[in-house]
């Protein structure tokens, strides 16, 4: 492994690794009243993309980074959907 691809599954793992605190506290209170519905749809259809790219060009740390953040972010992103739409059906009820 060369120099570089250590510096790019270093900083795979790295920004991969940011998310899942915030996917576990989320899962664990399903409080998503701090969790912007914008940022997180944008940062998944990004993530997403990254995703698509890395497999076009065949790079792996791009390939796991991605594959494994948008698992996180598209939970995170489906538990404040589906909260908030809860949340308004019970405030209409």
């Amino acid at each position: 492994m060369t120099l570089t691809d250590t510096i790019g599954y270093l900083a795979a793992t790295l920004t991969t690794a940011a998310f899942v605190p915030q996917a576990l506290l989320t899962l664990r209170t399903r409080d998503v009243s701090g969790i912007s519905l914008g940022m997180y749809a944008v940062f998944t259809a990004g993530v997403a993309m990254w995703l698509a790219y890395g497999i076009a060009i065949g790079e792996w740390p791009i390939i796991a980074a991605n594959t494994a953040t948008l698992a996180l972010a598209a939970t995170i992103l489906g538990l404040k959907v589906s909260i908030e739409r809860q949340r308004r059906r019970d405030d209409g009820a």
